[in-house]
């Protein structure tokens, strides 16, 4: 369904005219319903591969390489043609809700004005579409929620919205850039679940960008790891865990946070277990 080749940017400072590639001839392909984690530390690139597939990379950059989706190369479409797949194929969840949202303006009108330019569907059936997008995101209170305004919702709340708004155009992609950095750690796992959820229910290809390997094994059927603008490995999560094939994953794998160091967790009894 989408096919990265030899992916490539090169942007360009502007005071000094020097040019530096940030991303090294990337390639990966995502099947129709698969989910694929980007996962590596703050300035490896992730976000900015997801930048390149829709399109908005930084002014003066170039994209070098290919992305087709469905067959319809990304890079070479027209400004109108590009417009069409973002409406209709790919949608975006960012890691602040607060950003996607205009402060100024009613969740409802978010979910309904997108629905209906997208979808042309009337005020009326956008606005039943929408309470209905926000009961299966697990939001029941609807009315109250598509009166509100961004900042009379929790971030958690933000989110579900977010994610209702992006699976309202029935896209073919989600890009998911940490859609969970924001939140404590029982609303990311109550959001993450919701994300999958929707996924799986709808056969939605996703991108999901973390540096949480943790994360990204629970809803992603492989992972790249990235480094320094490149991919080093791409696996399933239990290749990634079990058999890492460069010292940087190795090095991300022990980085994770343990209660107890490896083989010094305390013995549980049956007693205790019951």
């Amino acid at each position: 369904m989408l096919q990265v080749t030899d992916l490539k940017l090169t942007v360009t400072d502007p005071d000094s005219g020097e040019h530096t590639e940030i991303l090294h001839g990337n390639s990966f392909a995502l099947a129709q319903g698969e989910s694929l984690g980007l996962v590596g530390e703050s300035g490896s690139g992730k976000s900015m591969t997801l930048k390149c597939i829709l399109g908005i990379e930084p002014a003066g950059a170039r994209v070098d390489g290919a992305i087709s989706i469905d067959g319809t190369d990304l890079l070479a479409a027209s400004g109108e043609a590009l417009r069409r797949v973002r409406a209709n194929d790919l949608a975006l969840i960012a890691q602040n809700p607060h950003g996607a949202l205009n402060p100024v303006l009613a969740v409802g009108r978010y979910l309904i004005e997108g629905m209906s330019d997208a979808r042309s569907m009337s005020p009326a059936d956008a606005r039943l579409k929408a309470a209905d997008l926000l009961r299966q995101v697990g939001i029941d209170d609807t009315e109250r929620v598509l009166r509100s305004y961004p900042h009379q919702l929790s971030g958690g709340m933000l989110q579900r919205v977010v994610i209702a708004g992006a699976i309202s155009g029935e896209p073919k992609l989600l890009l998911a850039d940490e859609p969970t950095t924001a939140l404590d750690v029982t609303t990311q796992a109550e959001v993450v679940a919701i994300l999958d959820e929707m996924r799986r229910e709808r056969g939605l290809s996703m991108i999901f960008v973390t540096h949480d390997l943790d994360l990204a094994a629970a809803v992603c059927d492989r992972l790249a790891v990235m480094k320094d603008g490149e991919i080093l490995e791409i696996g399933t999560p239990e290749q990634i865990r079990d058999r890492p094939q460069t010292e940087y994953t190795r090095a991300l794998m022990s980085a994770r946070p343990q209660l107890y160091p490896a083989g010094h967790a305390p013995a549980i009894d049956a007693e205790d277990r019951s």
